[in-house]
């Protein structure tokens, strides 16, 4: 009889290569989404420093090695993002991004529908505006 398999965590479906094409797509998103202005705003003109951070995030967010923790200490992202006003609107401009890059990269449906929320949850955690 076959055992099911476990459920793989995001890292294992994109794997390296895949979570720093995912944070490359993101920043060319918010490059070219007239949009996203207001988030774009808030980061240097060259993204490359930022765009290797978000990997190094996202790749121990997402189950894989913990290299932003490794690299930097501890992660707070409230802390790293209170000298930003970000309300509603910029939450929601970064989760477009981000849903527009997975979508560039191919991501499969049930990837996007398992980080549908846990996206969510962090976009939401760094608001520190009501409006």
């Amino acid at each position: 009889m076959n055992k099911p398999s476990a459920p793989q965590s995001p890292y294992g479906i994109l794997g390296e290569a895949g979570i720093k094409e995912l944070a490359a797509a993101f920043y060319d998103v918010m490059n070219e989404r007239t949009e996203a202005a207001t988030i774009r705003a808030m980061h240097e003109k060259n993204t490359d420093v930022i765009k290797q951070k978000l990997y190094e995030y996202l790749s121990g967010w997402m189950g894989g090695p913990p290299l932003f923790s490794d690299k930097y200490g501890s992660v707070c992202l409230t802390s790293a993002h209170k000298p930003y006003s970000i309300g509603p609107d910029e939450r929601d401009q970064w989760l477009a991004c981000m849903d527009i890059a997975l979508e560039r990269i191919d991501a499969s449906e049930s990837l996007q529908a398992m980080l549908k929320t846990p996206m969510y949850n962090i976009a939401e955690a760094v608001r520190n505006q009501d409006i």
